[in-house]
């Protein structure tokens, strides 16, 4: 391609660039399609005019001199395109393929490198949450040991048969823990023991009551208050006393 052709060229992709009329040649710090109006650019230029390339559009004048305005037509569109080299086009698209190429093994170094360092994080994060939760279950666990090794136990022989013997002694042994009182009222314990063995007659409890009195593993106390008794049927004649409360065994201090 000449230099005459590459000149044209190069104008008229400016104007193309930009569809509004623009001043054919520059003008000091004025922008222009041609740099001046050396041979060269006057050739290019007044070939554009010639072939219809560039159109005027507007002519100003500056003093004696004539400024003109023009813009590309669409005959000047289609010497752009018939002269546009595509083996150009895909030279201007490899080098961008490979500078990007050029560029990927570090990016995807970069972006391993920060994958590398949340693994490893949330890594260490699960083994300490792990270690964490494995001392606060073996600390559950020792606790749960050291509970059931102070709980006392039944004296051998003392539930006697009974069936609901167990939960008596529990029971008694919840409300003195949770500091509710030592002594349990009769029908408290009675309409508990119900709750898990309904065929339980107030008779029986008496009897079972009285029985796990002599083995010595509870205690009955008598009704100590003042005026009328609540719910006396539950109550347990014991010659001149009325015994109302049941309680567990004192612990050996």
């Amino acid at each position: 391609m000449d230099k005459v052709t590459e000149t044209l060229l190069s104008a008229l992709k400016a104007a193309m660039a930009d569809p509004a009329e623009q001043r054919l040649f520059r003008s000091g710090k004025l922008p222009g399609l041609f740099v001046g109006k050396t041979s060269l650019n006057a050739e290019a230029a007044e070939r554009a005019l010639r072939d219809g390339l560039l159109e005027i559009v507007n002519t100003e004048l500056k003093g004696k001199t004539p400024v003109e305005w023009v813009r590309i037509t669409p005959r000047g569109v289609d010497f752009v395109l018939a002269h546009e080299s595509p083996v150009l086009a895909m030279e201007e698209l490899r080098s961008a393929l490979q500078a990007t190429q050029d560029g990927m093994p570090g990016w995807v170094t970069e972006i391993q490198r920060g994958l590398g360092e949340l693994s490893e994080r949330l890594t260490k994060e699960v083994h300490a949450i792990a270690a964490r939760l494995e001392a606060l279950s073996h600390r559950v666990g020792e606790a749960i040991r050291r509970a059931q090794a102070m709980t006392p136990k039944l004296p051998e022989g003392a539930a006697g048969g009974l069936p609901w013997a167990d939960n008596v002694f529990a029971y008694l042994e919840r409300r003195r823990e949770t500091g509710i009182a030592d002594a349990c009222p009769l029908p408290e314990l009675f309409n508990h023991l119900r709750t898990h063995a309904s065929e339980l007659t107030v008779k029986d409890f008496h009897s079972g009551l009285r029985r796990l009195y002599d083995r010595g593993a509870l205690r009955l106390l008598p009704f100590d208050g003042t005026g009328a008794m609540p719910e006396p049927e539950y109550a347990l004649l014991d010659g001149p006393d009325v015994i109302y409360f049941a309680a567990p065994v004192a612990k050996a201090s």
